[in-house]
């Protein structure tokens, strides 16, 4: 894309400019925590590889009261200190601009309360995977982004949309009218020109569902 570098690690110096992080945060390797009896536990991975659960360290055990204190006994939280540095980190870069999180996220209450499989997810070969314990680094794990963690230990994001509702309100729907347009008037011809339009049309209205990616969440934080 003319006027975009792609660089493989933050500037080492403040700049002007975006910060763009698409499906990064939910890669950060992050705890796991899950709610017992009397307190909460470490969940760990023995050589089997088998879980594990021990006791919760003090700060550990307090963070994640504090985030979802209405836990269920059984129920699991991420604690994601990584994705929060890497978001501190990025914020301590960008002079003048934004920093723009894409990415399925929740929150920590809701997290706990629902099937921890449901938000650890694994991938192989572009498609889903099997357990997060089943031949360990053979898939990858992805854990979704929980929001209220960054606000807690960064700052809250200035906006927090759909994928959708932010593609939207930067002009997606007159790009896709636009590509109407040209297919209707050039779909006889079938040449490039037409292709590239009903393309523009499939990809926005993928981008967009709701059902799919436009589920995804665009957290932003602007800076100067």
């Amino acid at each position: 894309v003319p006027g975009v570098e792609v660089v493989d690690r933050l500037p080492e110096v403040p700049s002007d400019g975006v910060v763009l992080a698409n499906e990064l945060l939910d890669n950060i390797p992050f705890d796991l925590l899950q709610r017992g009896p009397d307190g909460w536990l470490e969940v760990r991975v023995d050589p089997g590889p088998a879980e594990e659960l021990v006791p919760a360290s003090g700060d550990d055990a307090a963070l994640a009261g504090r985030l979802a204190p209405d836990a269920p006994v059984g129920g699991r939280v991420p604690l994601q200190r990584g994705a929060a540095a890497w978001l501190q980190s990025a914020l301590g870069v960008v002079r003048r601009g934004r920093v723009v999180v894409v990415d399925y996220a929740d929150t920590t209450p809701s997290l706990a309360r629902r099937p921890w499989l449901d938000w650890v997810r694994t991938y192989r070969a572009h498609g889903r995977g099997g357990h997060p314990l089943e031949a360990p680094g053979t898939q990858d794990v992805t854990c979704e982004v929980a929001v209220d963690q960054l606000a807690a230990l960064v700052r809250p994001p200035d906006a927090d949309r759909s994928q959708a509702e932010w593609l939207r309100a930067h002009g997606i729907d007159d790009l896709v009218a636009e590509a109407r347009a040209t297919w209707h008037e050039r779909a006889a011809l079938g040449d490039l020109a037409a292709l590239r339009a009903r393309s523009r049309v499939g990809e926005a209205d993928a981008l967009t569902d709701p059902a799919g990616l436009g589920a995804f969440r665009v957290l932003e934080w602007v800076v100067g």
